[in-house]
């Protein structure tokens, strides 16, 4: 499991005894969880009304600073797209996993300096945290926007030869360009129409060029044939057309809008190889989206330069900012609940524990009779809770103990 319980409990004589108590009742005979101490350094208490309001606070910030986090985690995998397996070895704090850095946590004392207030120190993360926040909004919005139409484009070229582009098919010789009186239409037929195709074109209207109708291209369903006729007849041979279940494409042969499209191509191509050696901006990413969208067969190609690329890194980067100001976010709700709660001088022992799955209540249980002493109502509250069959307790729950929930489980699907 990826679900840790950070608790705290009074110290004993000594801190160490509380450990050792903990330890004894959820390890060593019936193994409940796996346990590590959580270091907290020495902060600055404050006075009992700052620290009151400041649990309130610090309550909205930790949903604030782990939302964020499960955005940008989610975000990643957007990007990464087809490589999502590649996700969680991104989704890294400090450079390694994020079990390794919550079980090893240790106080950052450059980013959060604890000769700062408890409430500086919030203030800080909160500031951070919503720059993020920000930064992340301005470019999933122009990932998004540019994605869904993106998606349209992506299907006129792949996709059924009724809506499809068909610049990439057709070539000039397919046509009678430049003429008064004559022009070419494209036409999909069915594949089991075929034969009536051969057999009824000539006839759909006056003034259609005899044996003119060439197959241009087929795919699983249809095929583009080419048909001449004169100008004046295009209506009455639409409307034929129709009748018979023949589709006549809205085409126009356009040899220098076709030249710009590939010269865009190629213009986004350069691009897109010069972006990801470049720093990452808005404008950027657009144009690494658009010609990883648009193109498919260099989609794989993209995605192996992007995880290591500007983006992917901002992302990477970002994420384990956000993570390790998460994790500290739940030590200082640690040290102001127990300095609320045990009272002063600040002595109590913060524990980490990983639950195994299959005895969560069982560790319930035993954390409450090992703590009940500290909070009888609280105790008396969560002993009838447990008779209910069925009742979850959820981490808003009270206990007679502090309690805080990290759940690492951080996306919506499984990688």
């Amino acid at each position: 499991m990826t679900e840790f319980w950070l608790i705290s409990a009074p110290g004993e004589k000594t801190c160490q005894q509380t450990w050792d108590k903990m330890m004894a009742a959820t390890t060593r005979t019936n193994n409940l969880s796996t346990n590590h101490k959580f270091s907290i350094p020495d902060l600055k208490v404050g006075t009992l009304d700052v620290l009151v309001g400041l649990s309130d606070e610090l309550a909205k910030l930790d949903s604030f600073v782990e939302s964020v986090v499960k955005k940008v985690a989610q975000y990643m995998a957007d990007v990464l797209e087809d490589s999502r397996d590649k996700v969680q070895e991104n989704l890294l704090a400090n450079g390694v996993d994020l079990v390794t850095y919550i079980t090893r946590f240790q106080w950052d004392m450059a980013k959060y300096p604890i000769k700062q207030s408890l409430k500086n120190i919030s203030e800080i993360i909160s500031k951070q945290v919503t720059q993020i926040d920000n930064d992340l909004k301005t470019r999933a919005s122009a990932y998004n926007n540019l994605k869904g139409n993106l998606q349209n484009l992506e299907r006129k070229n792949a996709g059924s030869l009724l809506t499809r582009s068909l610049a990439d098919i057709v070539k000039k010789e397919d046509f009678v360009l430049d003429s008064e009186y004559l022009i070419t239409l494209l036409v999909v037929v069915p594949k089991t129409a075929y034969t009536d195709w051969q057999k009824t074109y000539e006839t759909l209207a006056e003034m259609v060029v005899p044996r003119s109708s060439n197959l241009l291209f087929e795919d699983n369903d249809s095929g583009l044939f080419s048909v001449t006729l004169f100008r004046k007849a295009i209506d009455d041979f639409k409307h034929k057309a129709r009748e018979n279940k023949f589709t006549v494409r809205d085409f126009q042969y356009n040899e220098e809008e076709m030249k710009a499209d590939k010269e865009e191509m190629t213009r986004l191509s350069t691009d897109k190889k010069k972006q990801f050696v470049s720093e990452m901006n808005t404008g950027i990413f657009l144009s690494i989206c658009f010609y990883v969208c648009f193109n498919q067969k260099t989609a794989s190609y993209s995605q192996q330069q992007s995880e290591n690329g500007p983006l992917v890194r901002w992302l990477k980067v970002n994420f384990s900012e956000a993570f390790i100001a998460w994790i500290h976010i739940k030590a200082l709700r640690v040290f102001v609940e127990s300095v609320l709660r045990y009272g002063l001088p600040v002595n109590f022992q913060a524990m980490l524990l990983q639950p195994n799955k299959k005895t969560m209540k069982k560790l319930r249980e035993v954390l409450n009779d090992l703590y009940k002493h500290l909070d009888s109502s609280a105790a008396a509250i969560i002993d009838s809770a447990m008779d209910i069959p069925g009742l979850n307790l959820s981490q808003q729950e009270y206990y007679p103990y502090v309690y805080y929930k990290i759940d690492c489980n951080l996306l919506d699907f499984k990688v």
